[in-house]
């Protein structure tokens, strides 16, 4: 029986990686949350969202012009700084939950490093889907959910790599992300939504797709799994 402190907090044991990616998140919803009340920022304040919005949002045209005019800085900082910005506080809070359930279980499982990739992986696929995919004029990108499915996508890795080892039906591993998506797909119908759900998916993939490489024994754990069957 190990023994275990009662009175410890769940977060002591989040490795630091995942905050790491998760403060950023929190500390931007704050100042923008005090910057909407004028507590800073004065009545300046309230515009401070759609000014980052505008600075570091997704979106086909504005990549475009990026890309032929080979501004290529603003380009990479969009690429991976909109998964730091969001629409409001539900939006980021609903980020940063998911973001240290599965930032925790993945990140005790792979490095530091291979977190990252991961995550900043998930977030340019996602991106690039996005601009290739959804047809103009749609909403800018904005917000962590591709990079945090990236998260889903590695979390699901660690599921069907055991269900392989053991024999089981591998695509149980796969449930966590179907009822996700259906719930998304809910929302979408009841509340009208957009096509984020294809950059989701992407990093989903995309998550899932890297875990193969950068997780611990990668290819050669599978294999030895799969032959021992």
């Amino acid at each position: 029986m190990h023994d275990t402190d009662p009175t410890a907090s769940p977060f002591n044991s989040l490795p630091w990686v995942v905050w790491a990616l998760a403060l950023p998140i929190i500390a931007m919803e704050v100042v923008l949350n005090l910057a909407a009340r004028e507590i800073i920022g004065g009545p300046a304040g309230p515009g401070w969202r759609l000014m980052a919005v505008q600075d570091y949002a997704v979106a086909r045209n504005v990549m475009e012009f990026l890309y032929a005019n080979r501004l290529w800085e603003e380009l990479a900082l969009r690429a991976f700084a909109y998964p730091f910005v969001h629409s409001g506080f539900t939006h980021a809070l609903f980020a940063v939950v998911i973001l240290l359930a599965l930032g925790k279980m993945v990140g005790e499982v792979f490095r530091w490093w291979a977190v990252l990739v991961i995550f900043f992986g998930a977030a340019l696929m996602g991106a690039l889907v996005y601009c290739l995919a959804v047809p103009e004029p749609a909403w800018p990108l904005i917000g962590a959910y591709p990079a945090v499915y990236g998260m889903i996508g590695g979390f699901t890795f660690l599921l069907w790599t055991r269900l392989v080892g053991t024999g089981n039906q591998r695509y149980r591993a796969f449930s966590l992300i179907g009822m996700l998506m259906g719930i998304q797909l809910l929302f979408g119908v009841l509340f009208g939504g957009g096509y984020e759900w294809i950059a989701d998916l992407a990093g989903f993939a995309t998550g899932f797709v890297l875990s193969f490489f950068v997780s611990p024994g990668g290819w050669a754990r599978l294999r030895e799994q799969m032959r021992s069957r």
